[in-house]
């Protein structure tokens, strides 16, 4: 059975990443793209579905382990009866084929280890061929071919190929695993040791352009890794997540596939990249926005592939067990074809951000800017799906008509500040109109809140996003009460449910753990409304919530004390460089996002 999803490390090359357990054992990874076929997939099934173990023999749990600093490779110290073995794990930044790569470092004494190879392709389904090669073991099937390097003695048969060695003080060992095309040539020889040191100095590299010198540096610089790693270098995508299926209830059916990349996340992404010093990522994220959403407005997607790919067909893999038994293992996002108003704000405010951050201005996104707002004005009254992407009836959801009036917004204030020509009376008109029946039919006067949807009762933590796109003050009455009103009825253990998934408004069986985002949203309102200590107590209680290694997950389930969810999840990450962003700024303007 696959470990909690908080006892996994993430290492990648930007372009697919791999999930590293504290056992020694790669459970899942993808190649050679973040949405390709896995080819280790015990994390959604059983060791034979495909997976990578190294440790010493007997498989004892790691006394330690932690990333070298300020990079992504991952070192994890065994202590043992024999002695200490350093087992150093990371995918170096691709120059051509992906490659993962081991190495072992004896420490103290005399360690025996074990290798235990087992290649599973097309999700843990297809026995490839393996056989011996003159340079170590190589497994062929269909178009994928993959070729292990070592320079230890390797024993390869058609199920897995196995190693036994020891590793004795002062002693280091070597394993390169590369992916190619089997139709293609075969990979060169590899050197170890030369890869881990151009890998820690890319990454060391990296991370020395973060501008970020706050109270939590060691946290916001950990998630700005994180995000990198989660970034399709080719095209400046950035998926949700590395994984699919995670489930958000242990045992439930409430599992997708994230490794796509969600409009939604735009604008927070951009702060997050921006306000770190990270200007080139942030571009190329804008530039990513602006190919995935080229064409007809009407044809916006609310979620792409890596390299703007439109279809992303849901299928489940049967095959799988799925984590932990919680099935169905799906492939593909059916949300891909959902109707969401609130990607339309966001695309927009991403836009306004990169120019107000002075971020290369670009006619032809103005042009498409001014199509997808014209559109939005003769739909925006439609019901949608929203922000969730239920899987029941579409409903006038709140929140989507407050990013619809963040849309008009951040292209008026684009006319305003920074003279590009537009409708700008007309876009005013259908402000003032969204705006007036937001607070007329999103607030609910007999509960004193704002609702998830017009003519409900529910609640919805996608609402604390009023006060941080601006479409009201943090202080206003209403925004005061609502928050009071969410801290009552959509708190669990003082972090925050998106919603009361028994109210079955999503059309799938309830439960599910706290959403960590929405907490952070909580916080980034307190800190604006003029409560920092509050703010604060709550940030730190997030960051608790993170594992060894600093990665959080989608989900958080207090009572069982674990997290839940695809890992790690960008808009998690995002979510904590924002926050501490906004307690640095918590004395400062109110409005992060706001364009006023």
């Amino acid at each position: 059975m696959a470990l909690k999803i908080e006892d996994y490390a993430l290492i990648g090359d930007c372009e697919t990443a791999a999930l590293v357990g504290r056992d020694g054992s790669i459970d899942w990874l993808c190649l050679p793209r973040f949405d390709s076929d896995a080819c280790f997939a015990a994390l959604l099934g059983t060791p034979e579905n495909g997976r990578w173990s190294l440790a010493p023999t007997g498989n004892p749990a790691p006394t330690t382990r932690a990333y070298c600093a300020d990079t992504l490779v991952l070192e994890t110290h065994y202590e043992t009866a024999d002695g200490c073995v350093k087992v150093s794990d990371f995918m170096p930044i691709r120059a051509g084929a992906p490659i993962v790569v081991r190495c072992v470092e004896g420490i103290r004494g005399r360690v025996p280890m074990h290798l235990e190879l087992t290649l599973r392709f097309g999700y843990g389904k297809i026995i490839p061929w393996v056989r011996r090669h003159p340079r170590g073991i190589q497994a062929i099937g269909g178009p994928s071919a993959i070729l292990l390097q070592s320079d230890v003695e390797l024993h390869g048969r058609d199920l897995q190929t196995e190693a036994d060695f020891v590793i004795a003080a002062g002693e280091q060992r070597g394993f390169c695993m590369t992916w190619y095309e089997s139709y293609g040539d075969m990979p060169s020889e590899i050197d170890a040791a030369q890869l881990l040191a151009e890998t820690l100095a890319w990454w060391r590299s990296w991370s020395e352009r973060c501008c970020y010198r706050g109270k939590w540096r060691t946290p916001v610089l950990r998630s700005l890794i994180t995000l990198k790693a989660l970034t399709y270098a080719p095209s400046g995508a950035i998926v949700a997540a590395p994984t699919t299926s995670l489930p958000e209830q242990v045992g439930g059916s409430r599992n997708w596939d994230y490794r796509y990349c969600w409009l939604r996340d735009a604008t927070m992404t951009l702060l997050a990249l921006l306000s770190a010093g990270y200007s080139d990522e942030a571009t190329a994220w804008r530039e990513w926005l602006l190919r995935a959403a080229a064409g007809s407005p009407s044809d916006l997607q609310i979620v792409y592939g890596v390299g703007g790919e439109r279809r992303l067909t849901e299928l489940t893999l049967d095959w799988l067990a799925g984590y932990q038994q919680s099935a169905p293992v799906r492939l593909g996002n059916a949300a891909c074809g959902q109707l969401q108003w609130d990607v339309y704000g966001e695309l927009m405010d991403a836009m306004f951000q990169c120019r107000k951050h002075g971020i290369n201005p670009d006619e032809t996104a103005w042009q498409l800017e001014i199509a997808l707002t014209e559109f939005l004005e003769k739909h925006w009254s439609e019901p949608d799906h929203g922000i969730w992407e239920i899987r029941g009836p579409q409903q006038n959801f709140t929140h989507s008509k407050v990013m619809a009036w963040a849309a008009l917004d951040r292209g008026i204030k684009s006319i305003e500040q920074f003279g590009v020509e537009g409708p700008l009376e007309r876009w005013r008109g259908v402000r003032a109109a969204i705006h007036d029946d937001v607070c007329r039919r999103g607030f609910n006067a007999r509960k004193n809140t704002f609702v998830q949807a017009y003519d409900s009762d529910e609640l919805d933590a996608a609402l604390l996003m009023i006060p941080l796109v601006g479409f009201l003050p943090p202080t206003d009455a209403r925004v005061l009460a609502t928050i009071d009103v969410i801290e009552r009825e959509l708190l669990s253990d003082g972090f925050v449910l998106r919603y009361r998934t028994t109210s079955q408004v999503d059309g799938l069986p309830p439960g599910e753990g706290v959403f960590l985002p929405c907490s952070f949203w909580l916080a980034d309102c307190y800190a604006l409304a003029g409560q920092a200590d509050k703010a604060e107590r709550l940030f730190e209680r997030l960051l608790g919530l993170t594992n060894d290694l600093g990665l959080l997950s989608e989900e958080y389930d207090p009572r069982a004390q674990r997290q839940l969810g695809n890992f790690p999840q960008a808009l998690s990450h995002i979510a904590l460089v924002n926050t501490a962003l906004s307690l640095a700024q918590a004395h400062g303007p109110a409005g992060r996002r706001s364009a006023r």
